[in-house]
């Protein structure tokens, strides 16, 4: 009996047990249901091969791709009162940032970085939405006064990346503050001629959306990404019609003069540098293409 249970059985199991496959090899798409081996999303910048369903990226391999080579200088935010409110639902506000910090290793929401595009200077500031989902507190709203001064110094184009579901609750009047805040650093690099571009990604709502979102000398957005300031479901609610279809998605903000251009992932660099050029009266180079991603910085599907 202990020759069967030790030896013959587990043999048995061994031939017949499934083999373990890792749950992280697959992405499901979710527009069209394909799945997708990880390898090949990342190879097509997170970009579904079957629909062209445009995937969220994680903030910084976003800029990898943009900036040439994949290289940019991150710019040092100030540090501002964590829980000026002394918030709590049903966790303390400071609790909720210490896990946010955690799982994304950032301080904050926005990601202020410098480089170049096609060879002419840009300073950019990008939301990450694994953080708090995007939300824009105290802290993003320095990091748009911080990258419209360092734009105006280093007489570069700016451009703003949001990906957010909008202001930030549990900071409360001080998070709305950030809207006008916002407004005003916007000012200070169109007074300088400089360019502001806003490259809209999935999704822009809220008072992001309500403040510099739509205030760039050229909007942008990715194919699919939804930009909007209220939720689809809230507006039908209150309006109590049904709306359009695509409702809120790119492609109905650019044929209703919302959005400018709707311009695939692989595509965005070359047309950054080609905008920037003619706004800036300026020839752009060749864009350099970022290193392929070790698969560390591809964020959220």
């Amino acid at each position: 009996m202990s020759w069967l249970t030790n030896f013959v059985r587990p043999k048995i199991r061994a031939l017949v047990r499934k083999a373990e496959v890792p749950d992280n090899l697959w992405d499901k798409c979710g527009a069209c249901g394909q799945m997708i081996f990880h390898r090949e999303l990342e190879a097509n910048l997170r970009v579904c091969p079957h629909c062209g369903h445009h995937m969220r990226v994680g903030v910084k391999r976003r800029l990898e791709l943009l900036f040439d080579g994949g290289t940019y200088e991150r710019a040092e935010l100030p540090a501002v009162p964590l829980d000026p409110l002394r918030f709590r639902d049903r966790k303390k506000y400071t609790e909720r940032l210490k896990e946010a910090q955690a799982k994304t290793e950032e301080q904050d929401a926005i990601v202020v970085a410098s480089g170049t595009i096609g060879g002419l200077k840009v300073v950019a500031a990008a939301f990450n939405f694994d953080f708090m989902g995007g939300s824009m507190g105290v802290a993003v709203g320095e990091g748009l006064v911080k990258a419209a001064e360092i734009a105006v110094r280093e007489r570069a184009a700016m451009i703003a990346i949001p990906a957010s579901g909008g202001a930030r609750m549990q900071e409360g009047i001080l998070s709305l503050m950030q809207m006008p805040r916002s407004v005003i650093a916007v000012d200070r690099v169109k007074e300088a001629g400089l360019p502001f571009i806003v490259l809209l990604t999935d999704p822009t709502t809220g008072g992001v959306s309500a403040s510099f979102a739509m205030l760039g000398d050229i909007h942008i957005s990715e194919p699919g990404a939804v930009i909007g300031f209220a939720g689809a479901r809230v507006i039908e609610e209150t309006i109590r019609e049904k709306l359009p279809e695509g409702f809120q998605r790119a492609e109905y903000l650019l044929d209703h003069g919302i959005v400018d251009l709707v311009i695939a992932r692989k595509d965005l660099p070359t047309e950054l540098a080609r905008i920037i050029g003619l706004l800036t009266k300026q020839v752009p180079g060749a864009v350099v293409p970022a290193p392929p991603s070790a698969g560390g910085n591809s964020g959220g599907k």
